[in-house]
C-alpha cells in the first residue's frame, strides 16, 4: 500500500443528519462505508441503514454496508475471548472481541481488500455508532490494520476535529521492529 491512501473513520453518535453530512463534506469525503454489525440506531433513527442510505445517496455521497464482515460483533465465535458470542444488547464488545483472531480470517481480509479498492479510487470514510474512536472496533481493528499496510488513517470527531490514528500500545513495538510505520510524522 503506498503512503498517500488515506482512510477516514467517523462515529454517527446522536449527531443530526445534517451535522454528520456536513462533517463529510468538509472533509471531501465521497464514499462512506458502514461497518456497524447492526445498521440501525434506537437512539439516532436517522442513522438507520435504509434513511442513512437515502440521505447518503441525496447528499452525493456513495454509501456502502460492510457491518458483515467489517463489523464489531462478529458472527464466528472463534473470534471472541471466551468462545462464545455475547447475547444480543451486551455493553462491552471491545472487551470480548478478540480483535487478533478476526484480523486473521479470509473474510475480514477479503473485506480490507474491498475498502482498499474503494478507497483508492475515491476519499472514503468508515463510519459506526460511537463518536470516540478509542472505544469502537473501527479504530482498534480496522485503523489497526489499515495502519499496518501504510495507509495513513483519520478520525473525524463531532466537534469538527480531524485526529491522525496512531497504532495501539501494544502493537506499536512490534510494527516498529518490522518497519510498518509509514505513515507517522
Amino acid at each position: 500500500m503506498t503512503q498517500e491512501l488515506e482512510v477516514y473513520t467517523i462515529g454517527h453518535s446522536t449527531l443530526a443528519i445534517d451535522d454528520f453530512i456536513r462533517l463529510l463534506r468538509d472533509n471531501y469525503i465521497k464514499v462512506l462505508v458502514d461497518v456497524r454489525s447492526q445498521p440501525y440506531s434506537r437512539f439516532s433513527p436517522q442513522f438507520n441503514h435504509d434513511l442513512l442510505r437515502n440521505a447518503m445517496n441525496y447528499a452525493g455521497i456513495r454509501y456502502i454496508f460492510e457491518g458483515k464482515d467489517l463489523g464489531g460483533r462478529p458472527a464466528d465465535a472463534t473470534c471472541y475471548k471466551q468462545g462464545v458470542v455475547p447475547p444480543e444488547g451486551h455493553a462491552d464488545y471491545l472487551k470480548l472481541v478478540d480483535y487478533k483472531q478476526v484480523m486473521e480470517r479470509a473474510w475480514y481480509q477479503q473485506a480490507i481488500e474491498r475498502l482498499l479498492q474503494v478507497a483508492g479510487r475515491n476519499l472514503t470514510a468508515i463510519m459506526c455508532s460511537e463518536e470516540d474512536p478509542m472505544q469502537c472496533h473501527r479504530h482498534h481493528l480496522i485503523a489497526q490494520t489499515l495502519l499496518a499496510r501504510g495507509v495513513c488513517v483519520w478520525h473525524i470527531r463531532s466537534d469538527g476535529r480531524v485526529e491522525e490514528a496512531k497504532p495501539l500500545p501494544e502493537v506499536r513495538a512490534l510494527w516498529e521492529l518490522y518497519g510498518l510505520l509509514a505513515c507517522w510524522r
